[in-house]
């Protein structure tokens, strides 16, 4: 059975399941995404990913705050039988949530319900987590606390960052959904209750813990700098500036904390130490620790903060 789908969602992480949802049988009727933002350069407007995508094909994007009554008659007139959100950003009101002729389906990227929150792929790659996934769920009023549909894991190794963590689940996660809403439409749908024994929080990335401290080991400055890979990045000072690594890894050799200590850009951490491989200037591009060291004076014996 066909169904018509609203989809709410705004970053790129969303579009893959926007995309494989507009190639299926079922409807998309409008997408919901955030207000576009002015940026602080020239007052240049910017759409959101999924409200570029949306236009692109042709299909209806609002991008109403869900907050008064006309705004609701609005959504409740595109008669949907479904609602699929995904990273949408704001957090859907109670009223929308009780209609019972309407299913809320959520892709969220962890094994729930381990790491329910804003950043789960952050929060498993700084834990070194050696696997985590995907979870379809039906939404319910509190944060991500619904049952699920399906869940598909996906590994972690040491050298995965956030970035490439984040491809490869929404594109599983696109297939998860469709075949999820294939178990919806066709009536065979059965849904798993999260164990509350098992939960952990993904909370929101404070900017403070992006800094990398030296004082830590090297396996746990790695897994900051994966995790933060390719945004915020994990920074050090250095005369002033921030510089961010993108990407090292742990060697054995010991030194004082934050002290470069060879002419290939090893830093001592509290245990064994970090050589790093990619890195980048405030507002220059990323380039690797050779092209780096040229022009730059961070070499041996030099102290980072």
């Amino acid at each position: 059975m066909s169904l018509k789908i609203v989809f709410m969602g705004t970053p790129e992480f969303a579009i893959p399941s926007l995309n494989i949802l507009k190639q299926s049988k079922h409807k998309i009727v409008c997408v919901y995404t955030q207000t576009p933002k002015k940026k602080s350069r020239g007052q240049k407007i910017l759409k959101t990913a999924v409200h570029v995508f949306s236009e692109k094909e042709g299909i209806k994007v609002r991008t109403n705050q869900l907050k008064d009554g006309k705004d609701y008659d609005e959504f409740m007139g595109l008669q949907a039988d479904l609602v699929v959100v995904i990273a949408y950003g704001k957090i859907i009101p109670e009223n929308y949530l009780k209609n019972s002729n309407l299913i809320f389906l959520n892709v969220h990227a962890s094994l729930l319900p381990k790491w329910r929150g804003a950043a789960p792929i952050e929060r498993a790659i700084l834990n070194k987590d050696i696997e985590t996934g995907i979870s379809i769920m039906k939404i319910e009023k509190t944060l991500d606390t619904g049952p699920f549909i399906k869940q598909i894991k996906v590994k972690i190794d040491k050298d995965t960052n956030s970035g490439e963590l984040t491809k490869k689940l929404s594109v599983i996660g696109a297939e998860a959904l469709l075949e999820s809403i294939e178990l919806v439409s066709s009536g065979k749908a059965t849904y798993t209750k999260q164990n509350e024994k098992d939960v952990t929080y993904a909370k929101k990335i404070d900017k403070a813990e992006t800094r990398i401290n030296w004082k830590e080991n090297s396996e746990n400055i790695i897994a900051k700098i994966n995790a933060f890979n390719p945004k915020p990045g994990a920074w050090f000072l250095f005369n002033g500036e921030r510089i961010k690594i993108l990407k090292a890894k742990s060697v054995i050799m010991n030194g004082e904390e934050g002290k470069i200590l060879d002419n290939k850009l090893t830093v001592g951490c509290s245990n064994n130490s970090i050589q790093i491989l990619r890195i980048q200037r405030e507002g220059k591009k990323e380039m690797n620790a050779e092209e780096f060291l040229i022009g730059n004076n961070l070499k041996k014996g030099v102290k980072l903060n």
